[in-house]
């Protein structure tokens, strides 16, 4: 049985995510658009740790064999999509989660058929 209180919904913890590291970040006298560059660039990081644990599962480095696991692949892309999402925020605010709302909209709609897509 589930007894803890229920999680925030996910852009009230991105939000407060982005909030922190733009706070932090200006408190280093760091101008808004140098944030959103390292920001964005931190995805490539994020990215470049989902393609290692790849490797690692698949065993595929011969100095390393099997060093991850398919969870450690899943784990890395979870911290891509969040890496994303708090960039996102940073750059649009309260805006991101209907920018990026619209933008899936235009993007599934070049492979799901029209009114396919189930609300959540």
């Amino acid at each position: 049985m589930n007894t803890h209180a229920p999680d925030p919904p996910l852009w009230d913890v991105i939000g407060q995510l982005a909030n922190l590291f733009t706070s932090l970040d200006s408190e280093r006298g760091m101008p808004l658009e140098q944030q959103w560059t390292l920001q964005v660039l931190k995805l490539s990081e994020e990215v470049g740790e989902s393609a290692q644990a790849v490797v690692g599962a698949w065993g595929t480095n011969p100095r390393k064999g099997q060093s991850h696991t398919w969870r450690d692949v899943q784990e890395e892309v979870a911290d891509t999509a969040i890496t994303s999402l708090v960039a996102l925020h940073r750059m649009l605010g309260d805006e991101a989660p209907a920018f990026l709302a619209d933008v899936l909209a235009q993007k599934s709609a070049k492979f799901l058929p029209q009114g396919s897509v189930e609300e959540v």
